[in-house]
């Protein structure tokens, strides 16, 4: 299985879509404003129309290219095109202003690509032992992982203010309950319209919160972008980059496992990893950070590219996205009908490995591309926003609009566009909305199955569950620290947000 998948995805028009998918997230993640899960968001509707290896490819190839992406404006014109590049902007752009942007960008890319293989082995490695202990959850386990996967997204996504997160989870998941129930087939919020009996398609929701809300956000202050000089030689000397091996596994290690913890993403990584490679580091080197310090652009750009890896580990084995951008990721996979989560072995034989392989080609290519794409990219990010984000609209359009040809998702996108500006303007996060819309079928359907056979069990029985009680004692935990959290403020009147 494994060589045929490596096989496989080495196939010449399976390579052409990791490509594409790839330069595609390298020119999205580079552009100022557009996040990685804004690219995976929209690009989502471009793999409808693909088979399944296609659609896995491309949307890997994307993933991939628009993490590494940000660097490039981040570094050349001090704006990080993606959260997770602003370490890399505080030290690449120093480096730049000394006419060494170039070379700051070739270690940024050779750290990705370090950091994509630290992601991808340690995925290799632990997700059988993942997938072993998930075969023990049952129905009333997977409601619990679901519920358990928005509250910890809700939480990690506030700061110290969880009640926001979760209020965003529970309106994603009451927008999920719109339609037909998975059992009895009861009509649910569909108000008599007929159009609503099969549900809220998660895909223009998904294009609307990060896509449009995201014009809409930026549309009434534009801000025109300077073109940079020259680009100086962009691959760094071998020397360089084993000079800062070390500081590139532990990076790597520690953006693998925090990718693994649903609702930390790449951004969490990159400044975690670019602190504590600061604290790490050696007094001649230490006194070069904040001042253009090639260890610090390692440090946070080999993370967050093993953020990747980590991010898949409880998408595959458990079913819940690791971040917002392996939420759209499980979205294309479930416009193929793939189920991901403990049985995907069984349901899917081989796909796991064609996905470590996808992973695999797409991290080589993304290498390549970024050599390639680095200077097309300082003249196409230059472009000031009042022009670029117009020229967006059109693609969140057809995004929604080809995954069933209907003008009714199209209408849905517009309005959750509205609604995502809104939580936007009102400091709601909206990651845990999208995660509330894809987690609530499986909380639903395994809730309600879980009642009918505990209908003649008592509470004892249900103790004995030791997953279900561990997972119950971690929600309670999740709860009682978020709400510690929330009234923490309010001991001082001067800093609550209330």
């Amino acid at each position: 299985m494994i060589v045929d998948s490596i096989l496989l995805a080495l196939s010449p028009m399976l390579l052409l879509i990791t490509l594409t998918g790839v330069s595609l997230g390298i020119i999205w993640g580079a552009l100022p404003g557009l996040s990685t899960t804004m690219a995976m968001g929209l690009l989502i509707g471009l793999s409808a129309g693909m088979g399944q290896n296609s659609a896995i490819c491309f949307m890997l190839g994307v993933y991939t290219g628009s993490v590494f992406g940000g660097a490039i404006s981040a570094v050349l014109i001090n704006i990080p095109g993606t959260p997770d590049a602003v370490p890399t902007m505080i030290e690449g752009h120093q480096l730049a202003q000394k006419g060494e942007g170039g070379q700051a960008l070739g270690m940024a890319i050779a750290s990705s690509f370090i950091g994509g293989w630290v992601g991808i082995i340690l995925l290799i490695a632990l997700i059988p032992l993942i997938l072993t202990f998930a075969l023990n959850f049952r129905s009333w386990e997977m409601f619990l992982l679901a519920l358990t996967g928005i509250l910890v997204a809700g939480t990690m996504s506030t700061g110290e203010m969880p009640l926001k997160g979760w209020i965003s989870g529970w309106l994603g998941m009451l927008v999920a309950f719109v339609g037909l129930d998975s059992i009895h087939a009861t009509p649910r919020f569909t108000f008599g319209t007929f159009a609503l009996f099969d549900g809220i398609s998660y895909v223009p929701v998904l294009i609307g919160l990060f896509g449009l809300a995201e014009i809409l956000r930026t549309l009434p202050s534009p801000s025109a972008t300077t073109i940079p000089g020259r680009v100086d030689r962009v691959v760094p000397p071998l020397k360089m980059i084993l000079r800062y091996f070390g500081s590139s596994v532990r990076s790597g290690i520690l953006g693998t496992f925090i990718g693994a913890i649903p609702g930390a993403g790449a951004n969490v990584a990159s400044f975690l990893s670019y602190d504590i490679g600061r604290r790490r580091a050696k007094p001649e080197e230490k006194a070069k950070w904040g001042k253009g310090s090639y260890e610090a652009i390692v440090c946070a750009e080999t993370a967050n590219n093993a953020n990747i890896g980590g991010s898949m580990l409880p998408t595959l084995a458990l079913g819940i996205p690791g971040n917002a951008a392996a939420a759209a990721l499980l979205a294309a996979l479930t416009l193929k009908n793939v189920v991901v989560g403990p049985t995907i072995e069984i349901d899917h034989p081989g796909l796991i490995y064609f996905i470590y392989a996808a992973l695999v080609v797409a991290n080589m290519l993304m290498y390549g591309a970024a050599l390639m794409l680095i200077r097309p990219c300082v003249k196409l990010f230059s472009l000031p926003k009042g022009i670029l984000m117009p020229l967006i609209l059109p693609v969140c359009i057809i995004g929604a609009y080809a995954v069933k040809l209907s003008i009714f998702d199209v209408w849905i996108m517009f309005a959750a566009g509205l609604v995502g500006w809104l939580l936007s303007a009102f400091k709601f996060p909206v990651a845990p909305v999208v995660l509330g819309v894809i987690l609530a079928p499986l909380a639903d359907e395994n809730l309600r199955r879980s009642l009918l056979i505990f209908e003649d069990k008592t509470w004892s029985f249900i103790a004995t569950q030791w997953i279900g009680t561990a997972l119950i004692i971690f929600i309670a935990i999740v709860i009682i620290d978020g709400i510690r959290r929330l009234l923490r403020p309010a001991a001082d009147p001067a800093k609550s947000n209330i």
